[in-house]
Protein backbone atom coordinates (compact mmCIF):
# COMPACT_ATOMS: atom_id res chain seq x y z
CA UNK A 1 0.00 0.00 0.00
CA UNK A 2 1.32 3.28 -1.05
CA UNK A 3 1.45 6.70 1.41
CA UNK A 4 -1.09 8.52 -0.55
CA UNK A 5 -3.13 5.03 -0.67
CA UNK A 6 -3.23 5.25 2.99
CA UNK A 7 -3.66 8.79 3.33
CA UNK A 8 -6.80 8.81 1.79
CA UNK A 9 -8.32 5.80 3.04
CA UNK A 10 -7.89 7.18 6.82
CA UNK A 11 -9.75 10.64 5.20
CA UNK A 12 -12.68 8.70 3.94
CA UNK A 13 -12.81 6.89 7.12
CA UNK A 14 -12.55 9.81 9.36
CA UNK A 15 -14.73 12.02 7.13
CA UNK A 16 -17.82 10.04 7.16
CA UNK A 17 -18.80 10.86 10.50
CA UNK A 18 -18.98 14.06 9.90
CA UNK A 19 -21.09 13.61 6.17
CA UNK A 20 -23.31 11.52 8.24
CA UNK A 21 -24.01 13.68 11.07
CA UNK A 22 -24.35 17.09 8.95
CA UNK A 23 -26.61 15.63 6.40
CA UNK A 24 -29.35 14.99 9.01
CA UNK A 25 -28.81 18.39 10.64
CA UNK A 26 -29.02 19.83 7.15
CA UNK A 27 -32.64 18.38 6.93
CA UNK A 28 -33.81 19.60 10.06
CA UNK A 29 -32.24 23.45 9.43
CA UNK A 30 -33.93 22.84 6.32
CA UNK A 31 -37.34 22.40 7.94
CA UNK A 32 -36.49 25.64 10.19
CA UNK A 33 -35.54 23.93 13.28
CA UNK A 34 -31.89 24.54 14.87
CA UNK A 35 -30.72 21.31 16.84
CA UNK A 36 -27.85 21.78 18.83
CA UNK A 37 -27.79 18.87 20.28
CA UNK A 38 -26.00 16.48 17.37
CA UNK A 39 -22.78 15.85 19.62
CA UNK A 40 -25.33 14.24 22.38
CA UNK A 41 -27.32 12.79 19.94
CA UNK A 42 -23.66 11.06 18.47
CA UNK A 43 -22.07 9.99 21.81
CA UNK A 44 -25.61 7.93 22.44
CA UNK A 45 -25.17 6.12 19.17
CA UNK A 46 -21.72 5.61 20.06
CA UNK A 47 -22.50 4.16 23.20
CA UNK A 48 -25.75 1.97 22.89
CA UNK A 49 -24.89 1.18 19.63
CA UNK A 50 -21.57 -0.49 21.00
CA UNK A 51 -23.22 -2.10 24.02
CA UNK A 52 -26.29 -3.20 21.68
CA UNK A 53 -23.51 -5.41 19.68
CA UNK A 54 -21.43 -6.66 22.65
CA UNK A 55 -24.47 -8.06 24.14
CA UNK A 56 -25.99 -9.33 21.12
CA UNK A 57 -22.85 -10.54 18.96
CA UNK A 58 -24.12 -8.79 15.77
CA UNK A 59 -23.04 -5.80 14.35
CA UNK A 60 -26.06 -5.12 12.70
CA UNK A 61 -28.25 -4.88 15.46
CA UNK A 62 -25.56 -2.43 17.21
CA UNK A 63 -26.17 -0.38 13.91
CA UNK A 64 -30.11 -0.23 14.62
CA UNK A 65 -29.68 0.67 18.72
CA UNK A 66 -27.33 3.40 17.59
CA UNK A 67 -29.60 4.77 14.94
CA UNK A 68 -32.74 4.19 17.65
CA UNK A 69 -30.74 5.89 20.09
CA UNK A 70 -30.40 8.70 18.35
CA UNK A 71 -34.13 9.09 17.46
CA UNK A 72 -34.87 8.79 21.15
CA UNK A 73 -32.11 11.54 22.20
CA UNK A 74 -34.17 13.61 18.81
CA UNK A 75 -37.72 12.89 20.38
CA UNK A 76 -36.34 14.79 23.64
CA UNK A 77 -35.71 17.56 21.86
CA UNK A 78 -38.51 17.31 19.94
CA UNK A 79 -40.69 17.38 22.91
CA UNK A 80 -39.35 20.18 24.59
CA UNK A 81 -38.63 22.72 21.26
CA UNK A 82 -42.01 21.57 19.00
CA UNK A 83 -44.34 20.33 21.24
CA UNK A 84 -43.47 23.09 24.18
CA UNK A 85 -42.35 25.61 22.14
CA UNK A 86 -39.05 25.57 24.32
CA UNK A 87 -35.91 28.07 23.06
CA UNK A 88 -34.15 25.74 20.72
CA UNK A 89 -30.96 26.99 21.48
CA UNK A 90 -31.13 26.16 24.67
CA UNK A 91 -32.99 22.84 24.10
CA UNK A 92 -30.32 21.43 21.84
CA UNK A 93 -27.06 22.00 24.82
CA UNK A 94 -29.22 20.88 27.01
CA UNK A 95 -29.68 17.48 24.99
CA UNK A 96 -26.05 17.50 24.21
CA UNK A 97 -25.33 17.45 28.25
CA UNK A 98 -27.54 15.00 29.09
CA UNK A 99 -26.31 12.72 26.05
CA UNK A 100 -22.87 12.93 27.26
CA UNK A 101 -23.72 12.12 30.85
CA UNK A 102 -26.29 9.26 29.97
CA UNK A 103 -23.66 7.51 27.48
CA UNK A 104 -21.04 7.33 30.73
CA UNK A 105 -23.66 5.19 32.36
CA UNK A 106 -24.50 2.99 29.46
CA UNK A 107 -21.16 2.39 28.53
CA UNK A 108 -19.49 2.08 31.81
CA UNK A 109 -19.81 -1.47 31.57
CA UNK A 110 -18.23 -1.63 28.35
CA UNK A 111 -15.29 0.70 28.68
CA UNK A 112 -12.16 -1.51 27.62
CA UNK A 113 -14.32 -4.36 26.15
CA UNK A 114 -13.29 -5.11 22.40
CA UNK A 115 -15.14 -6.07 19.06
CA UNK A 116 -13.77 -6.83 15.66
CA UNK A 117 -14.67 -3.67 13.32
CA UNK A 118 -17.04 -4.02 11.08
CA UNK A 119 -15.58 -5.74 7.93
CA UNK A 120 -15.01 -3.81 4.42
CA UNK A 121 -16.39 -4.58 1.24
CA UNK A 122 -15.00 -7.09 -1.22
CA UNK A 123 -15.87 -6.86 -4.58
CA UNK A 124 -14.26 -9.64 -6.69
CA UNK A 125 -11.70 -8.26 -9.54
CA UNK A 126 -12.76 -4.45 -8.48
CA UNK A 127 -11.16 -4.35 -5.08
CA UNK A 128 -8.28 -6.20 -6.12
CA UNK A 129 -7.58 -3.21 -8.53
CA UNK A 130 -4.23 -1.16 -7.98
CA UNK A 131 -5.04 1.59 -5.86
CA UNK A 132 -8.26 2.21 -7.30
CA UNK A 133 -9.88 -0.92 -5.74
CA UNK A 134 -9.39 -0.59 -1.77
CA UNK A 135 -9.85 3.08 -2.16
CA UNK A 136 -13.09 2.61 -4.04
CA UNK A 137 -14.49 -0.32 -3.91
CA UNK A 138 -12.91 -1.73 -0.34
CA UNK A 139 -14.52 0.38 2.37
CA UNK A 140 -16.71 -0.53 4.80
CA UNK A 141 -20.71 -0.01 4.82
CA UNK A 142 -21.16 3.19 6.59
CA UNK A 143 -18.92 5.16 3.72
CA UNK A 144 -21.18 4.33 1.03
CA UNK A 145 -24.29 4.88 3.03
CA UNK A 146 -22.81 8.63 3.79
CA UNK A 147 -22.91 9.18 0.18
CA UNK A 148 -26.22 7.69 -0.61
CA UNK A 149 -27.62 9.82 2.31
CA UNK A 150 -26.16 13.25 0.45
CA UNK A 151 -27.21 11.93 -2.82
CA UNK A 152 -30.78 11.10 -1.46
CA UNK A 153 -31.55 14.66 0.93
CA UNK A 154 -30.08 16.24 -2.60
CA UNK A 155 -32.62 14.40 -4.54
CA UNK A 156 -35.34 14.63 -1.86
CA UNK A 157 -34.87 18.68 -0.97
CA UNK A 158 -34.81 19.80 -4.56
CA UNK A 159 -36.60 17.44 -7.10
CA UNK A 160 -39.56 16.28 -4.69
CA UNK A 161 -42.42 17.69 -3.81
CA UNK A 162 -42.28 16.72 0.17
CA UNK A 163 -38.77 18.12 -0.53
CA UNK A 164 -40.18 21.27 -1.30
CA UNK A 165 -43.03 21.38 1.66
CA UNK A 166 -40.41 20.73 3.93
CA UNK A 167 -38.30 23.25 2.58
CA UNK A 168 -41.33 26.03 2.30
CA UNK A 169 -41.81 25.10 6.27
CA UNK A 170 -38.24 26.21 6.64
CA UNK A 171 -38.45 29.76 4.98
CA UNK A 172 -41.83 31.06 6.17
CA UNK A 173 -43.51 28.41 8.44
CA UNK A 174 -46.72 30.66 8.38
CA UNK A 175 -47.73 30.87 4.67
CA UNK A 176 -46.76 27.18 4.78
CA UNK A 177 -49.78 26.58 7.45
CA UNK A 178 -51.83 28.46 5.78
CA UNK A 179 -51.39 26.36 2.72
CA UNK A 180 -52.79 23.54 4.46
CA UNK A 181 -49.35 21.53 5.55
CA UNK A 182 -48.55 20.47 9.15
CA UNK A 183 -45.69 22.33 10.03
CA UNK A 184 -45.23 20.52 13.31
CA UNK A 185 -45.16 16.98 12.04
CA UNK A 186 -42.74 18.01 9.11
CA UNK A 187 -40.91 19.40 11.37
CA UNK A 188 -40.84 16.26 14.14
CA UNK A 189 -39.73 14.12 11.32
CA UNK A 190 -36.71 16.29 9.74
CA UNK A 191 -35.79 16.13 13.53
CA UNK A 192 -36.29 12.30 13.87
CA UNK A 193 -34.11 12.00 10.75
CA UNK A 194 -31.64 14.01 11.95
CA UNK A 195 -31.57 11.83 15.14
CA UNK A 196 -31.24 8.74 13.03
CA UNK A 197 -28.46 10.40 11.09
CA UNK A 198 -26.90 11.51 14.26
CA UNK A 199 -27.40 7.89 15.69
CA UNK A 200 -25.71 6.70 12.96
CA UNK A 201 -22.33 8.68 12.89
CA UNK A 202 -21.64 7.48 16.85
CA UNK A 203 -22.50 4.18 15.43
CA UNK A 204 -19.78 4.08 13.10
CA UNK A 205 -17.43 5.51 15.57
CA UNK A 206 -17.35 2.99 18.13
CA UNK A 207 -18.49 -0.12 15.80
CA UNK A 208 -16.19 0.78 12.52
CA UNK A 209 -13.84 3.70 13.21
CA UNK A 210 -12.61 2.41 16.37
CA UNK A 211 -13.79 -0.25 17.53
CA UNK A 212 -14.28 -0.08 21.10
CA UNK A 213 -16.23 2.19 23.80
CA UNK A 214 -14.64 5.29 25.69
CA UNK A 215 -16.40 8.24 27.38
CA UNK A 216 -16.29 11.30 24.92
CA UNK A 217 -15.07 9.54 21.74
CA UNK A 218 -17.19 11.74 19.70
CA UNK A 219 -14.20 14.28 20.50
CA UNK A 220 -16.67 17.67 19.17
CA UNK A 221 -17.39 16.14 16.05
CA UNK A 222 -20.88 17.12 16.46
CA UNK A 223 -20.26 20.60 16.71
CA UNK A 224 -18.12 20.69 13.69
CA UNK A 225 -20.98 18.95 11.65
CA UNK A 226 -22.94 22.12 12.79
CA UNK A 227 -20.69 24.41 11.31
CA UNK A 228 -20.34 22.54 8.24
CA UNK A 229 -24.16 22.86 7.76
CA UNK A 230 -24.15 26.64 7.91
CA UNK A 231 -20.57 27.01 6.07
CA UNK A 232 -21.58 24.77 3.33
CA UNK A 233 -25.00 27.14 3.14
CA UNK A 234 -27.32 24.13 3.65
CA UNK A 235 -26.27 22.43 0.40
CA UNK A 236 -25.77 18.83 0.35
CA UNK A 237 -22.76 18.86 -2.09
CA UNK A 238 -21.05 21.44 -0.38
CA UNK A 239 -21.21 20.19 2.48
CA UNK A 240 -19.79 16.90 1.29
CA UNK A 241 -17.06 18.42 0.32
CA UNK A 242 -16.63 20.29 3.63
CA UNK A 243 -16.53 17.45 6.02
CA UNK A 244 -14.39 15.47 3.32
CA UNK A 245 -11.89 18.84 3.44
CA UNK A 246 -12.15 18.93 7.25
CA UNK A 247 -11.05 15.29 7.18
CA UNK A 248 -8.40 15.57 5.01
CA UNK A 249 -6.59 18.53 7.03
CA UNK A 250 -7.04 16.31 9.72
CA UNK A 251 -5.30 13.48 8.71
CA UNK A 252 -2.76 15.44 6.96
CA UNK A 253 -2.07 17.53 9.99
CA UNK A 254 -1.48 14.13 12.01
CA UNK A 255 1.34 12.61 9.27
CA UNK A 256 2.96 16.50 9.27
CA UNK A 257 3.52 15.75 13.39
CA UNK A 258 4.54 11.80 12.12
CA UNK A 259 7.13 13.57 9.70
CA UNK A 260 8.58 16.34 12.00
CA UNK A 261 7.28 19.47 10.35
CA UNK A 262 7.83 21.56 13.02
CA UNK A 263 4.45 23.90 13.85
CA UNK A 264 2.99 25.50 16.93
CA UNK A 265 1.04 22.67 18.64
CA UNK A 266 -1.90 25.00 18.89
CA UNK A 267 -1.91 26.25 15.04
CA UNK A 268 -1.43 22.76 13.90
CA UNK A 269 -4.50 21.75 16.06
CA UNK A 270 -6.54 24.50 15.06
CA UNK A 271 -5.98 24.05 11.41
CA UNK A 272 -8.25 21.53 9.77
CA UNK A 273 -10.96 24.49 11.47
CA UNK A 274 -9.49 27.38 9.94
CA UNK A 275 -8.89 25.99 6.36
CA UNK A 276 -12.44 24.30 6.22
CA UNK A 277 -14.17 27.23 7.12
CA UNK A 278 -12.09 29.97 5.19
CA UNK A 279 -13.48 27.33 2.27
CA UNK A 280 -16.53 26.77 2.49
CA UNK A 281 -17.09 31.43 3.33
CA UNK A 282 -15.60 31.93 0.04
CA UNK A 283 -17.19 29.53 -1.84
CA UNK A 284 -20.47 30.65 -0.21
CA UNK A 285 -19.72 34.00 -1.04
CA UNK A 286 -19.41 33.79 -4.67
CA UNK A 287 -22.51 31.36 -5.25
CA UNK A 288 -25.45 32.37 -2.83
CA UNK A 289 -24.22 35.33 -0.99
CA UNK A 290 -25.01 35.68 3.05
CA UNK A 291 -28.81 34.96 2.74
CA UNK A 292 -29.14 30.98 2.44
CA UNK A 293 -30.30 30.75 5.84
CA UNK A 294 -33.76 29.60 5.77
CA UNK A 295 -35.88 32.37 6.66
CA UNK A 296 -37.56 30.56 10.04
CA UNK A 297 -34.81 28.87 10.91
CA UNK A 298 -35.18 28.78 15.27
CA UNK A 299 -38.25 30.50 15.00
CA UNK A 300 -40.97 28.44 17.03
CA UNK A 301 -44.18 27.89 15.41
CA UNK A 302 -47.55 28.30 16.42
CA UNK A 303 -50.62 27.37 15.74
CA UNK A 304 -52.38 31.01 16.81
CA UNK A 305 -50.38 32.65 13.90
Amino acid sequence: MTLLEAILLTVITASTPLVIAAIGELVVERAGVVNLGVEGMMIMGAACGFAAAIMTGSTFIGVLAGVGAGVAMSLIFALLALGLAANQIASGLALTIFGLGLSGLVGASFIGAKREAMPKLDVPVLTDLPFVGPVVFGQDPFVYISVLLVVSVWWFLTRTRAGLVLRACGENHTSAHALGYRVLRIRLFAVMFGGGCAGLAGAYLSLAYTPFWSPGMTAGRGWIALAIVVFASWLPWRLLMGAYLFGGITILQLHAQGMGVRIPSQLLSALPYLVTIVALVVISRRRSGWNAAPGALGKPFSRDY
